[in-house]
């Protein structure tokens, strides 16, 4: 269970930040909205990682690469929806690279605290 809380706290947590990037950016044109739906989900993919620290499922040593994979999953996604902008599924889909990276991350972080 903790494994799909992390997927779709990023999920959503990527797609909010983006959302509220992009409005806040497009008091500045069509650039200021990409660079700050980009800069949006960057900023939320440590919080997704946070939550789900917070809410015990992953352990404190797995906070930093389960960001990084959130981080790395929502640049993925945003190329990817920047170039299915003529479809409404691609962005849509896109959005699960998040939750994606942010699993894959943490599962990273797993990995690397079992070895010794």
């Amino acid at each position: 269970m903790a494994d799909l809380g992390i997927f779709m706290t990023a999920f959503l947590f990527g797609g909010a930040g983006g959302l509220a990037g992009s409005i806040a950016g497009s008091a500045f044109g069509r650039a200021g909205l990409f660079a700050g739906g980009l800069a949006g989900g960057l900023l939320a993919a440590p919080l997704s990682a946070a939550v789900a620290k917070w809410r015990g499922w992953i352990p404190a040593t797995q906070y930093r690469s389960t960001a990084i994979g959130a981080a790395v999953g929502f640049v993925a996604a945003a190329v990817v929806a920047v170039s299915t902008l003529s479809s409404p599924v691609g962005p849509i889909m896109a959005s699960s690279l998040t939750g994606i990276g942010a699993f894959v991350g943490s599962r990273v972080g797993r990995e690397a605290d079992r070895r010794p």
